[in-house]
């Protein structure tokens, strides 16, 4: 799942807060959430800095919620804080991260802000989890 870009590992260089999957991660979250929203976009065709294209901090946040509990199941608090991602506003570090190296685009309504304290993403991870045992 993961592809090398040199962009990305300037970007790890630059700011150590985030590990390399951090980025990868969220990338995948804004194809998961777009594909959420029902739209399906080709990366090669499609300018993503078209409106129609746009994805919300709320809405992006959510996506990434719903991947990583997807694909982390019970560990996705311990990957994602591994990767350094603790709080909502890292999710928006990381994207503005991207948008200053220009592999994302925003709006002008968009604000690194947005991010700030959206929910509690330990909590959010966590939620709705039960273990059953099956009686034998």
């Amino acid at each position: 799942m993961s592809f090398f870009n040199n962009k990305l590992m300037d970007i790890v260089r630059a700011d150590r807060r985030y590990a390399y999957e951090a980025y990868e991660f969220v990338f995948q979250s804004l194809e998961h959430t777009q594909k959420m929203l029902g739209r399906t976009l080709d990366m090669t065709t499609v300018d993503p800095s078209e409106r129609r294209n746009h994805v919300s901090c709320r809405q992006l946040l959510d996506g990434a919620r719903e991947l990583a509990i997807r694909e982390f199941g019970l560990m996705a608090r311990v990957v994602l804080r591994r990767w350094g991602i603790t709080r909502t506003d890292d999710f928006g570090e990381i994207v503005f991260n991207l948008i200053e190296a220009e592999l994302m685009s925003k709006t002008d309504e968009d604000a690194r802000t947005d991010f700030r304290g959206v929910f509690d993403l330990d909590e959010s991870l966590s939620q709705g989890f039960q273990i059953v045992l099956e009686d034998e």
